[in-house]
């Protein structure tokens, strides 16, 4: 594991975007994991300049978003799918057919998600995912007590997550109560993952992800295990990791 401090929530965003940057340089057939919410919107800002000045190109890549919500159309304006439009995919020369996201609209979503999985082996697995982390652990959807051997799949959100998401909706009650997410067993396959934090009410959370014994109570202290995680924190996100030396950058 390495561990990142930057100086704040700018340098942080453009630490990530480099190694992104990196990858899709060393390997123009990158297949990405991507996340949404706040945290990744500095990165995906200085993708697309990158991508506006020609410093890299998405023509090749594939992308697999980590979850969306159950029942949502994708042309609804609360979605994952316009998120990420509005985002990213907009302004940059992805091509459609090679952006892919969990399928919340199927009738049958445990089958969805087996679909999903399918669907990642067969474009040989995600060479590098993008994670966020929740106030109370989650990675992608999956809420305290999920199981580490758990693949893509139907979710119920935890109210806490509900909460914290209303505010992307017009009204709260029309937050969804179900996700469909990536499992954990999903992201540790991805052979690189880049851990992003912001923000001090992620700090207490940080610590106990990344030192902390590995439980289920907190999802994503699974990542300790991985062999090639890169943490990238703003330095509010890092305040209670007292063990580590900071990295100003």
């Amino acid at each position: 594991m390495k561990i990142i401090i930057a100086k704040n929530y700018q340098a942080m965003s453009k630490l990530a975007a480099d190694l992104v940057i990196r990858e899709l340089k060393e390997k123009r057939q990158t297949t990405l994991g991507l996340p949404t919410g706040s945290t990744p919107l500095g990165l995906y800002k200085n993708l697309a300049k990158a991508c506006l000045g020609e410093k890299i190109s998405f023509k090749e890549v594939k992308t697999f978003n980590l979850d969306e919500y159950a029942g949502l159309a994708k042309t609804d304006g609360s979605s994952y799918h316009s998120f990420m439009q509005n985002k990213l995919f907009n302004f940059i020369d992805i091509k459609a057919k090679n952006i892919f996201f969990p399928d919340g609209q199927a009738k049958n979503l445990r089958q969805a998600g087996a679909k999903y999985d399918s669907l990642i082996k067969k474009h040989h697995g995600l060479d590098l995912l993008i994670l966020g982390i929740g106030l109370n652990g989650h990675i992608g959807f999956n809420e305290p007590g999920s199981d580490f051997n758990s693949k893509t799949r139907i979710v119920s959100l935890k109210e806490q997550t509900r909460r914290a998401n209303a505010k992307y909706f017009a009204k709260a009650e029309d937050m969804p109560r179900q996700a469909i997410t990536m499992g954990l067993a999903t992201i540790m396959k991805a052979r690189k993952i880049i851990l992003l934090a912001a923000g001090a009410k992620k700090s207490a959370m940080v610590k106990q992800a990344l030192t902390g014994k590995i439980t289920k109570s907190a999802p994503a202290s699974i990542l300790q295990n991985h062999k090639n995680l890169t943490v990238i924190l703003e330095n509010k996100a890092a305040k209670d990791l007292m063990a580590v030396k900071p990295h100003n950058y």
